[in-house]
């Protein structure tokens, strides 16, 4: 059964002026678990506590491509067991990459052993997508060479819902094809404003998430993960929305399996 979890970038200006504070009204709130883009020079072992005594867990943690393939990845590795974490996630690829079908295919053996590397550490690896991957070379996209030059087994992913529906590919079908690969969504739900796509709150958009989520519980895709970027209330009442409105659905779905 998915769980429900936040990507702090969701606040990041808050994380920036109180870090452990952040992550302690996500548990207030109600979220289940915290996905990380950043710790801004935190001590691991306040981090795990700060998780420890507000019962949350880690959802994983983006890490940016460079720094997956630089010197300082030991003491990224250590860091991440420290806080308790086991899920890595490569939030891009560098525009400068991404060019051609070659390049995705260049990207897609560099995760292949960034994976690898992960793996002999404990962790699992994985890709989170935007919009740019949707883009075709020749029959493929870029998105399809990414995944079919990858190893299932090393590099999993991270389906961004809204950014695979601003490039008008249907996130359930793509979960329908990619199955257990899965190891989490990213949700936040989409609506037009005067002719341009805009991220909202769950259940205010045109998003199907009883659709999403009942593929999500038929695969076992183990977390939820709510990232919104842009807001029109409060940040913690858009938040709260997501959360419930997710909870809701939830619970509809689960009533009709």
């Amino acid at each position: 059964m998915s769980k429900i979890g936040l990507q702090l970038y969701s606040l990041r200006e808050e994380a920036e002026k109180d870090f452990l504070g952040a992550i302690q009204k996500m548990a207030d709130l109600g979220y289940e678990g915290v996905q990380f883009a950043g710790f801004y020079d935190t001590p691991a072992s306040k981090v795990k506590r700060t998780l420890d005594d507000n019962r949350l867990v880690s959802t994983g943690a983006h890490i940016g491509f460079s720094q997956l393939l630089g010197e300082e990845c030991p003491k990224i590795f250590d860091y991440q067991h420290r806080i308790g974490n086991n899920l890595i996630i490569c939030p891009a690829i560098p525009e400068d990459k991404r060019q051609s079908a070659d390049d995705y295919k260049r990207i897609a053996e560099a995760f292949n052993t960034i994976g690898q590397t992960c793996k002999e550490e404990g962790f699992l690896f994985g890709y989170h997508n935007h919009d740019f991957e949707f883009t075709r070379f020749g029959d493929k996209t870029g998105f399809d060479l990414l995944f079919e030059h990858t190893d299932p087994d090393l590099v999993k992913m991270e389906l961004d819902c809204y950014w695979a529906e601003s490039a008008n590919w249907a996130p359930v079908e793509i979960i329908h094809k990619y199955q257990e690969r899965i190891v989490s969504l990213h949700i936040k739900d989409m609506k037009m404003e005067d002719g341009h796509k805009k991220g909202t709150e769950v259940g205010y958009g045109k998003l199907d998430f009883e659709a999403i989520m009942r593929a999500a519980e038929e695969y076992g895709i183990s977390w939820l993960i709510v990232e919104q970027e842009e807001f029109e209330r409060d940040p913690y009442e858009s938040l709260t929305i997501n959360l419930e409105n997710l909870q809701r659905i939830k619970s509809k779905v689960d009533r009709q399996e």
